[in-house]
């Protein structure tokens, strides 16, 4: 479908949106020569999220609410200048998805950071995906007067009040795990890596939550690794993987060239377009300053980083990474059978970042599959997950990103840092790795998804040098 506007901005070149984007009077120019933006909202609005006459374990409106948004939408569209992005979600022939972003001029830079994402794509047919996006209009009613209505049935997301670029991302990202699902595969919340072993490439997927470590895990290297994809990954039958995005939106908060030099030297390059990351009034840029929000990011392309696999040439995946950053007796790393795997993907424990918004930072969370994104009942996931690994051998772990053994005020607990959780993965490729067997859990008395009574097993824990046995609760 195509939005009646005033002016329409068919695809226009990067460099149009680099000056549409400039004209923006929340834009400034940082010491690298890139645009950054602050917004008014700074992270997603689930609490805003709708999902529209379908089931879902998140929010849902009727059909009638929804076409109220439409027809309000579309009244304001026609007095305003548009751009129109088109581009593919996927780059395999066989597995990419025809995509759309239509959003107000006022916006550029959501328009120039979702161009980076998709691949490209020069026919101008109608997509399959559609956003389209007002972040200026308000929804009376809906909580903060914003609102995100997801129409599955016809793939398009409207987008109201918010002018945080997620909304753009995973607008499409949301329907797109729809399809995945329908085609017999899984949408994963995940990156995905290739590391070479003395037995050949391993492919890892790494899942989790937005601000549990997901992107750093994915680009550190480990034996010359080589990143694939960031932040979303189609799993199918026989442990094929197929990759979504062409760049990357990667978190900068406490971004550190000795920890992270790959992802420090893409956000730096002036290309590379910059959303809520402190700045001084010199253009000197602080990845380390949280006073507006710790949810700074950035996006640029995959070509952006010295080295990178193309999705279309990777094999079948070898070991899936479940990240949790908690700060209690989960260990640095544990190895899960197949069973204890699905139940932890369901579980998707972790302590919530400002990825989240102010009402996830620092508290304890659970999301099914660490995927806030699934958009129908999450039980779906749980079984689905079950059924693709018995399809293909692939080795699970847990690893903890936060802290074993207490919270940062305890003397006797352990920062898990970058450099650990490198050693550790690095280990994982070896044949004999140590610190998983050390980790291996004990079995777990019921395999249901469903139950929900606390079971206690014993799990010998090893984090630096210390060793202990403790009891870790999970539920089965």
């Amino acid at each position: 479908m195509r939005v009646n506007a005033k002016v329409v901005h068919d695809n226009p070149s990067p460099e149009e949106l680099r000056r549409f984007t400039e004209e923006m009077p929340q834009c400034r120019i940082t010491e690298f020569g890139n645009v950054n933006v602050q917004t008014r909202v700074t992270s997603r609005s689930a609490g805003s999220t709708y999902v529209v006459a379908e089931r879902s374990s998140g929010k849902t409106m009727t059909r009638e609410e929804y076409e109220a948004i439409a027809r309000m939408q579309d009244e304001y569209l026609r007095d305003k200048e548009v751009i129109v992005i088109d581009g593919y979600i996927g780059n395999d022939p066989d597995f990419r998805t025809k995509a759309r972003l239509t959003i107000e001029r006022a916006n550029a830079n959501i328009a120039g950071m979702q161009q980076k994402l998709y691949f490209p794509r020069e026919d101008r047919d109608e997509p399959e995906l559609h956003v389209i996006y007002t972040p200026n209009l308000p929804a009376p009613g809906y909580p903060d007067d914003r609102v995100i209505a997801v129409d599955l049935e016809n793939g398009v997301t409207r987008v109201l009040n918010s002018d945080y670029f997620g909304e753009s991302k995973k607008g499409g990202l949301r329907m797109w795990n729809k399809k995945v699902y329908d085609l017999g595969g899984l949408a994963l919340h995940a990156g995905l890596k290739v590391v070479p072993t003395d037995h050949g490439e391993k492919v890892f997927m790494i899942i989790g939550l937005s601000g549990t470590g997901k992107t750093t895990t994915t680009f550190t290297t480990q034996n010359g690794s080589l990143p694939v994809q960031d932040d979303f990954v189609a799993l199918m039958s026989g442990g094929r993987a197929y990759g979504t995005e062409n760049g990357c939106f990667a978190k900068t908060f406490s971004l550190d060239p000795d920890f992270e030099p790959n992802i420090y030297n893409a956000v730096i390059k002036p290309t590379t377009y910059l959303e809520n990351v402190y700045q001084d009034e010199h253009g000197h840029v602080n990845f380390f300053e949280e006073s507006y929000t710790q949810n700074g990011r950035a996006v640029f392309e995959m070509k952006d980083l010295e080295r990178y696999r193309d999705a279309r040439e990777v094999g079948t995946v070898d070991v899936l990474l479940i990240l949790n950053r908690n700060q209690n007796i989960i260990p640095a790393v544990a190895k899960l059978d197949q069973e204890q795997a699905a139940a932890y993907f369901m579980l998707g424990e972790t302590t919530g970042t400002s990825a989240g918004g102010a009402a996830e930072a620092g508290k304890f969370l659970r999301v099914p599959g660490t995927n806030p994104f699934f958009p129908m009942p999450h039980g779906l996931q749980g079984n689905r997950i079950l059924e693709l690994l018995a399809t293909h051998p692939i080795e699970a772990y847990l690893l903890n990103t936060g802290r074993v053994g207490g919270t940062d005020g305890d003397e006797r607990s352990k920062k898990v840092m970058i450099p650990h959780t490198r050693a550790t993965t690095a280990d994982v490729t070896r044949s004999n790795p140590r610190a998983p067997a050390a980790c291996q859990l004990a079995s777990m008395p019921t395999t249901s998804l469903s139950a929900h009574a606390a079971t206690a097993v014993e799990a010998p824990v090893r984090f630096v040098r210390r060793r202990y046995t403790v009891p870790l609760r999970t539920l089965a």
